[in-house]
């Protein structure tokens, strides 16, 4: 037979263990926080989604209909008539072009010397690289406004007065110092031992750049283009300063060309020409997301 367990009793003196409380469930507070980040994610989805689901509905409605009506209503009748009025009535594929000049022209300008700075910066090192990197850092503050005169009178001096080049060149060092730090944030999770290794092979640091760094980099480099090609291909500052001729007018500045005279504005043509021009980067960014979320992720979780 087992002999029986003899349990000790408690000492004298000794304070005997809290009884816990009842609470909530977990499961309870589980459902309470997953049901306010629904409404959260819900109403930020609405405020973002419900402007461009408006501008498309509307880009197919008459002009009689969203002048005589309710202009936030859905449409009675629907015609393409819009688009076609949109593409008569200016420049639009002009226009485009243009844009998607500037924009690839200054994002490849970006993501060269974004990633080559930071390359310096981070990867090889120097002296006074901290000073550098913070003045890159300061870049971010300064305002592009103080610089459209200077510029102005600076491209009149050298002939870059109304080109592509005008618009291209500030865009991109304006949008450089956020670049840069993207770029070196990335860089600096990347494991010395790689770079170690590829020196001890006899690699250079350009061949390091070119066979490890490079590669490393698609996410964040994705990241960098959509980030600043949004604000590209919407510049209306010094594509508005610095360009003259119809024939180099970017998108913003062609949607003006749908204001007639005494400031009548044909706005059902004008939405479907924001439609053509915003669907194009949208789709990009549809179909880049996930490759811009995990660049973005990628400077500040190690791995």
């Amino acid at each position: 037979m087992n002999a029986p367990v003899l349990t000790r009793p408690p000492e004298a003196g000794m304070p005997t263990p809290p009884k816990r409380r009842p609470g909530r469930p977990r499961s309870h507070r589980l459902r309470v926080h997953r049901t306010l980040l629904g409404v959260t994610v819900s109403l930020i989805v609405i405020v973002q989604v419900y402007p461009l689901a408006w501008l498309f509905l509307t880009s197919f409605r008459t002009a009689a209909d969203f002048a005589g009506g309710n202009p936030f209503a859905l449409p009675s009748e629907y015609t393409l008539d819009n688009y076609t009025r949109a593409f008569a009535t200016g420049n639009l594929w002009l226009n485009i072009l243009n844009s998607l000049i500037v924009t690839l022209g200054s994002s490849l300008l970006i993501v060269v010397a974004g990633m080559m700075a930071a390359y310096a910066l981070q990867v090889l090192g120097f002296r006074f690289s901290g000073v550098v990197r913070l003045l890159f850092l300061l870049g971010i503050i300064v305002p592009v406004h103080i610089a459209l005169v200077p510029l102005f009178i600076d491209y009149s001096r050298i002939g870059l007065l109304d080109t592509h080049l005008s618009m291209i060149v500030p865009l991109a060092a304006f949008a450089l110092p956020m670049s840069v730090y993207l770029f070196s944030s990335f860089f600096e999770y990347i494991p010395r031992e790689m770079y170690e290794a590829a020196s001890l092979d006899g690699a250079g640091p350009y061949r390091i750049f070119t066979r490890i760094t490079f590669p490393l980099s698609a996410n964040t480099i994705v990241t960098v283009v959509l980030v600043n090609s949004i604000f590209i291909w919407n510049d209306f500052i010094f594509a508005n300063t610095f360009v003259l001729s119809d024939g180099l007018k970017t998108i913003p500045l062609g949607l003006q060309n749908y204001i007639g005279a005494m400031g009548n504005t044909d706005w059902t043509a004008t939405f479907a020409a924001v439609c053509v021009t915003v669907t194009p980067l949208l789709l990009v960014f549809l179909i880049l997301n996930k490759a811009m979320i995990n660049g973005l992720e990628s400077g500040a979780v190690k791995g």
